[in-house]
This record gives C-alpha cells, sequence and structure tokens, in this order.
C-alpha cells in the first residue's frame, strides 16, 4: 500500500480536507510518528498526515507550498543532514532535534524507566558506566558507517543485522574489525576491501560533529537490547527484541520530556507566524 501513497496524493488529501478541517496539518514521516506526536497534539486543532517517507513529506510540503496552502507543518527526521549541511530551504519543514525521534527519546529520561522496568538494578550498579553514553558512543561508529554507505555509495545492508557477531555482552563496544567483517557477509559484498571501508569511515569522523546526530535509533536500541540479556540484566532476547524496546521507550515518553526539545520551540514559534492555527496542546 505505501508504494500508492505519493506526494500529489497526500497533497490532494489536505486540500480536500480544508472544507471540513479549518485547523492546522501536520505531515509526518511514518505511522509511529504519527502516533507519537498526537500524544502532544490537539487534534482537534491539528490533523496528523502520515507520508509514509521523509522524501514523500518533503515533496507534498512543497507542493502545498507553491498553492500557498496555509496553515501545514512538516517535522522529519534529521537523520544526516545537519552533518551533510543539506537541509531544505523550506519555511515550513522541521527537523528532530537528533538523528531520529526515537534517539531523541533515547536522550531523555524514558531511558531511565525502560532500564527500571527490565534492568537489574545491581548489574547496572555493577556496570560502572554511563549507560546512555555507552549506547551512543556504539551507535556512533555504526551510525558513521551508515553515513559512509550513503556518501560514498557502497550500498551496505543494515537491515536485520547480527549486532550479537560484533557488540561486546559484557562491556557493550562494539567491535570495528567484527563489525566491517559482518557487514560485508550480511550484505554480499565480499570483495570490499576492509582497509577500504576503514578508510572511507574515518574519512568522516569528526569530534566536532555532534554524536546525537550520528548514531541511529535502531542501532542503540540493538545494543540496549543486547545489554538487558547479560551485562545489564537477565532477560532473554525475546523479552527485550528491538521492537519491544521502542514501543516501551515511546510509552515512557512524556509530553513533559517533549516540552524541553528544541522541536518544541520550533513549533511555539511556527504557531506565533501562523497564529490562526494550533499544533500544540495547551494546558488550561
Amino acid at each position: 500500500m505505501r508504494e500508492f501513497i505519493t506526494a500529489d496524493r497526500i497533497a490532494n488529501k489536505i486540500r480536500q480536507m480544508r472544507s471540513q478541517h479549518l485547523g492546522a496539518f501536520l505531515i509526518v514521516e511514518g505511522d509511529t510518528d504519527a502516533r507519537l506526536y498526537k500524544n502532544f497534539l490537539d487534534c482537534t486543532k491539528c490533523h496528523v498526515e502520515n507520508a509514509s517517507s521523509k522524501d514523500k513529506v518533503v515533496a507534498a510540503l512543497n507542493i502545498l507550498e507553491k498553492d500557498r496552502f496555509e496553515g501545514v507543518l512538516a517535522i522529519v527526521d534529521a537523520d544526516f543532514w545537519i552533518l551533510e549541511e543539506t537541509i531544505p530551504s523550506i519555511t515550513n519543514l522541521l527537523l528532530t532535534d537528533t538523528h531520529d525521534l526515537e534517539t531523541t527519546i533515547l536522550k531523555s529520561p524514558a531511558l531511565g524507566k525502560v532500564l527500571s522496568e527490565h534492568g537489574s538494578e545491581q548489574k547496572i550498579i555493577n556496570f560502572g558506566k554511563d549507560i546512555r553514553q555507552t549506547l551512543l558512543e556504539g551507535g556512533k561508529i555504526i551510525g558513521y558507517l551508515r553515513w559512509a554507505s550513503l556518501k560514498f555509495d557502497i550500498s551496505l545492508k543494515f537491515e536485520d543485522l547480527a549486532f550479537n557477531k560484533f557488540v561486546d555482552k559484557d562491556t557493550l563496544a562494539v567491535d570495528i574489525g567484527n563489525l566491517i567483517k559482518t557487514i560485508k557477509a550480511h550484505s554480499q559484498k565480499h570483495s570490499l576491501i576492509d582497509k577500504d571501508i576503514q578508510n572511507s569511515l574515518g574519512s568522516l569522523i569528526d569530534d566536532t560533529h555532534d554524536p546525537w546526530y550520528v548514531s541511529c535509533d535502531h542501532d542503540m536500541i540493538c545494543i540496549l537490547s543486547i545489554g538487558l540479556c547479560k551485562a545489564l540484566g537477565s532477560c532473554n532476547s525475546k523479552q527485550v527484541e528491538p521492537t519491544v524496546l521502542e514501543k516501551d521507550l515511546r510509552l515512557a515518553y512524556e509530553r513533559a520530556y517533549f516540552q524541553t526539545t528544541q522541536l518544541y520551540g520550533l513549533i511555539q514559534k511556527w504557531e506565533e507566524n501562523n497564529n490562526k492555527y494550533q499544533v500544540l496542546f495547551k494546558a488550561y
């Protein structure tokens, strides 16, 4: 079904809805994004439309802006746009504070709630390191590899990657050598030279980069899943598989946490500049 959702169709749907809905429209790139944002928005004043991809969000917004359609806002994951300095110049487009929405959640106190639910208090104490920082450091290594794959057209496959082949179960550290060997085999790119991949990776690494824009949500959550089975807890893999943790993190993410983000402030500013329209839930 997703392939039948086009930018034109999204834009036309929003145009047609204007006669029934006089409020704001928010376009987002995924179903889970839509469900999460709805927790913080006044859905009587703002209709949320799922475009099913980042590209379709941007294209639909462009169509509506060219038509001078009022009251439409879009939010997408920053991904590598900040690092690449390739942010589109679109007035009504906002980005997440971090690489994606889920890493914003991981940066919040929601992570502590999930650790309390699934982790072992004693094991967490014995771990002796900042867990969020450990996840971020591991995610950053994989994030740079994802970025290198895109930037240099290496076409590596990250979907369904076996993280247990390169993440240490006791320290949660990522072994770069094993990561490269695993991703080559998983991508069926056996002819790639390890050193060439390492050089591509190294050409992007820069201490000035904010690691929260490098690290991807799925990678950090997969590392957390491994940790909760040994280093941080005693769960079996089914109890804390990534899809379960992603859901638990979303449920643990409170409105108060969202209100501390830059994105929340930018939405408030958008409302000030478009004062006929309301997006955020207002407490009276």
